[in-house]
């Protein structure tokens, strides 16, 4: 195991800040259609901000391999695209009413609209990744968006029940730590980087977005609306057992707090069980500690995946950034 010290914040995004820039004008510049209301909503969505940690992650992984070209900024503007065409479904299929703190996209230009810039979005990401003229990373894109709409499709058909944790950790995979592993594998597959290679750095993405997605769920019910920046509890307001609530579920819980649980998951709402009643139940349990700590190992995993990684200020940042992932507020 390396004995290389973790990064901190200012020095990742010191050493990465003119290829995230150069990534935010390639995404502007491809965001660009001459149907105006798809220019419109693509720029509303880019400019709402967001870690931008996928191409991040896909710059660190070429970069670390020792890779400087600019198919690394063309790919990550797409794996960035590639993430905003998902949230804009994402927004359309919850009937989102905000996102990052302003309101969602479909609440301003309407669904029929922000489905087909969403599907655009997609396709626009494919048209760029093809001017890399790289079959594997063709495939990868291909497989991911797969697994992305499974992913969705699979959490609409079990909305409203208690799902188990495989399920859960099946369903986090296809929706949030596919992207994360693949922007892994295209910074190592431009880097011309061996099989095991690029295995080794996808398992890092694998691990990293299993985290992320762990993380961001305990986020939805326990952090504030103010900092969270869209309504708190939405996931179960939606039907969504998350791995908190699985643990709770299926760990010590009384046979009163189940009910109370699967009420809500029936209800979708908190009018008959509130909020605080089932943050109450979490905390009794522990479960948001389960969760936390589940996160924790998913981050300690990712670390693990580079640890032979030759060292580099790159590596010094890939060993950080788990540590983001877990310990941020929204």
């Amino acid at each position: 195991m390396s004995t290389l010290a973790i990064a901190s914040a200012k020095e990742v995004f010191d050493l990465l800040h003119d290829d995230l820039e150069a990534i935010e004008r390639e995404f502007g510049a491809d965001a660009v259609s001459s149907v105006e209301a798809i220019t419109e909503i693509s720029c509303y969505l880019r400019q709402g901000g967001g870690k931008r940690i996928r191409p991040l992650l896909l710059l660190l992984s070429a970069r670390s391999l020792g890779f400087s070209g600019h198919d690394m900024v063309r790919l990550g503007a797409v794996v960035e695209m590639v993430h905003t065409a998902t949230l804009v479904h994402d927004d359309i299929i919850d009937a989102a009413d905000t996102r990052r703190g302003r309101p969602s996209a479909n609440t301003t230009w309407g669904n029929s609209k922000c489905v087909l810039a969403g599907d655009w979005l997609y396709m626009q990401a494919f048209r760029v990744a093809l001017e890399a003229r790289n079959f594997r990373i063709l495939d990868l894109l291909i497989g991911l968006t797969q697994q992305m709409v499974e992913g969705e499709l699979l959490q609409m058909e079990r909305l409203g029940r208690a799902i188990s944790a495989d399920e859960y950790n099946d369903l986090i995979y296809r929706k949030t730590a596919c992207l994360f592993e693949v922007s892994m594998r295209i910074g190592a597959v431009l880097a011309g980087a061996s099989e095991d290679r690029e295995q080794a750095m996808g398992e890092y993405g694998r691990n990293l977005g299993m985290a992320f997605q762990i993380v961001d769920d305990v986020l939805d019910l326990t952090a504030s609306e103010e900092v969270l920046g869209k309504p708190v509890a939405s996931d179960l307001r939606e039907g969504k057992a998350t791995l908190a609530v699985i643990h709770a579920l299926e760990n010590g819980s009384t046979a009163a707090e189940r009910a109370a649980i699967h009420t809500v998951l029936t209800d979708q709402d908190f009018s008959r069980v509130t909020h605080d009643e089932i943050l109450a139940i979490l905390r009794r349990n522990h479960s948001v500690e389960f969760a936390m700590n589940e996160a924790f190992a998913c981050a300690d995993a990712a670390r693990s995946a580079i640890a032979d990684l030759p060292d580099s200020d790159y590596k010094r940042a890939l060993l950080w950034v788990p540590d983001f992932v877990v310990a941020r507020e929204k």
